[in-house]
C-alpha cells in the first residue's frame, strides 16, 4: 500500500504540470526521468549514508553555536528581554522566551556570515560546483544552472542577482525555472531559523532542512521543464557576480547586517499581520454553523482541501487532514507560520515518518507573499522581461508546490525503504 501510494503521489505530480505544459509534444522525458532518479538518489545518499549522517549532526552542533552566539549579543542588548538572567522568577517554563528578541534575531547574525562567506570566495565556489553538476546532468545552459543553484543557499531575489547580467538574454523556458526554484527552496539565512524552531521536534533537524532544499532544486527544474519545455538556444554561461561587493571583511560584515535587518523587519511584520488575517478570517467563519460540533476555521477548511495531497506524500489517511492543514497553511501563508504551527502539534497528531514529510514537503518559498517579491525583484533586475516574469508568476508558484510536493514523496519512500531493510 506504502509503494503504491509513492507511485501514484510521483504519477500525479508529474502529470499534474504536464497537463498544464505550454507545449507537450517538446517535454524531454529523458529530462525528467534523471530528475527523479537524481531526487531519489540524492535523497538516499544524504540520508543514509553514515558519513552525511555524521555531517547533519556536526550541523545541529553550530545551530547550537550559533545560537548561543546569538543570545550572547541578544543578552547584551535587551537584557533579560533577549536571554539574560531573569530579575524574577519563571512563573512558567517558557515563559520568559520572546520570539522577535531571542529565535529571530538569529537572522542578523546568518545574514551577516553569508555575505562574508561570500567576500571570502567560499559561497560562490560551492554555488559554481552545484551550477556545473546541473549544467553536466541536465545538458542546460550556465546562467539557468549557476540560478538554480544559488537558490539552493540563498533567496529567491538574491539568487537572480548574481546572474543579473543574463536575465533579459535568458529563454522563457530558463526564466521559469530560474522562477520555480526560487518557490521551491528555501535561503540559508532562514535554514537556521526554521531549525531553531523545529529542534525540540525532529532530531537533526538542520540537516533535514538543508537536504530538502538541495534534492528540490533537481526537482524543480524536473517540473519546470515539464510545464515550460525548452524550445531555444540556452544562454552562455555565467560567473558569480555581486552588486556592490564588499571591499573588505567588516564590510561584507556591516553589509550583510544591513541586510538582515531587512530580512528580519520583513519577516516580524509578515508574521504579526498574517497571524492577524488569519485571526479576522477564523472570526469570520465563526459566524458559520459549527460542523460536527466544531467552529469551523481557516485551518480546517485547508486541511480538507489538502488532505489528499499529503495522502500521495505518503502520509497515512488518519494524518492526512492534520498535514494538509500545515500545507494549506504554508501554501496560503507562507512556511514560516506551518513551521511554526507543526512545532505546536502533540506527539500523537502525527508519526515521525509524517513530521519528516512534511518538513521537506513545506521547505520552499511558494506563497503569494514570496511571489510578489520575486516578481518585484526580478521585474527590477530586468525590465523588458517584466511583462513575461508577472505572467509566469503563478504559474511559478504552482511549480514551486509540486516540486516540494515530489520532494516528500521521495523523502517518505526512501524512509519506508530503510525502515523494511
Amino acid at each position: 500500500m506504502i509503494f503504491f501510494q509513492a507511485i501514484l503521489g510521483l504519477t500525479f505530480f508529474i502529470l499534474l504540470p504536464w497537463c498544464m505544459s505550454d507545449n507537450r509534444t517538446k517535454v524531454q522525458w529523458g529530462t525528467i526521468i534523471k530528475g527523479i532518479v537524481i531526487q531519489f538518489a540524492l535523497a538516499f545518499i544524504l540520508l543514509n549514508i553514515p558519513f552525511f549522517r555524521n555531517i547533519f549532526m556536526s550541523l545541529n552542533s553550530v545551530v547550537l553555536g550559533l545560537q548561543e552566539a546569538s543570545k550572547a549579543g541578544t543578552s547584551v542588548v535587551f537584557g533579560y528581554l533577549g536571554g539574560a538572567q531573569l530579575p524574577f522568577d519563571e512563573k512558567f517554563p517558557g515563559s520568559s522566551f520572546i520570539f522577535a528578541f531571542q529565535a529571530l534575531p538569529l537572522v542578523l547574525l546568518i545574514s551577516a556570515i553569508s555575505t562574508l562567506l561570500f567576500y571570502w570566495k567560499i559561497l560562490p565556489m560551492v554555488v559554481q560546483g552545484f551550477s556545473w553538476a546541473l549544467k553536466k546532468i541536465f545538458k542546460i545552459g550556465g546562467s539557468e544552472g549557476l540560478g538554480i543553484s544559488a537558490n539552493i543557499f540563498v533567496g529567491m531575489v538574491e539568487a537572480p542577482l548574481f546572474i543579473q547580467p543574463y536575465l533579459s538574454k535568458m529563454t522563457k523556458s530558463e526564466i521559469f525555472s530560474l522562477m520555480t526554484s526560487g518557490m521551491a527552496t528555501i535561503a540559508g539565512t532562514v535554514m537556521v531559523l526554521y531549525a531553531t524552531i523545529l529542534g525540540n521536534t525532529v532530531p537533526d533537524v538542520l540537516g533535514h532542512i538543508l537536504v530538502a532544499s538541495i534534492i528540490s532544486a533537481p526537482a524543480a527544474l524536473t517540473v519546470a521543464k515539464i510545464m515550460v519545455p525548452e524550445t531555444d538556444n540556452v544562454t552562455i554561461s555565467a560567473k558569480v557576480t555581486m552588486n556592490d561587493p564588499p571591499i573588505s571583511a567588516m564590510d561584507a560584515i556591516s553589509k550583510g547586517t544591513v541586510q538582515g535587518v531587512s530580512l528580519l523587519i520583513n519577516i516580524v511584520a509578515m508574521l504579526i499581520v498574517l497571524i492577524a488575517l488569519v485571526h479576522i478570517i477564523d472570526l469570520m467563519l465563526g459566524i458559520l454553523p459549527d460542523f460536527k460540533g466544531v467552529p469551523l476555521t481557516l485551518q480546517r477548511i485547508l486541511g480538507w482541501v489538502m488532505a489528499p495531497v499529503t495522502w500521495l506524500m505518503g502520509v497515512p489517511w488518519h494524518e492526512a487532514h492534520t498535514a494538509g492543514s500545515l500545507m494549506g497553511i504554508k501554501t496560503a501563508l507562507n512556511e514560516f507560520l506551518a513551521y511554526l504551527e507543526l512545532s505546536k502539534l502533540s506527539d500523537a497528531a502525527l508519526s515521525d515518518k509524517s513530521r519528516l514529510i512534511m518538513i521537506y514537503a513545506m521547505c520552499g518559498f511558494a506563497n503569494p507573499g514570496s511571489l510578489g517579491i520575486m516578481i518585484g525583484g526580478m521585474g527590477t533586475m530586468a525590465p523588458d522581461k517584466r511583462g513575461e516574469i508577472t505572467k509566469l508568476g503563478f504559474r511559478a508558484l504552482i511549480a514551486g508546490t509540486i516540486a516540494t510536493c515530489m520532494t516528500g514523496t521521495v523523502v517518505g519512500v526512501i524512509i519506508t525503504i530503510t525502515r523494511i531493510c
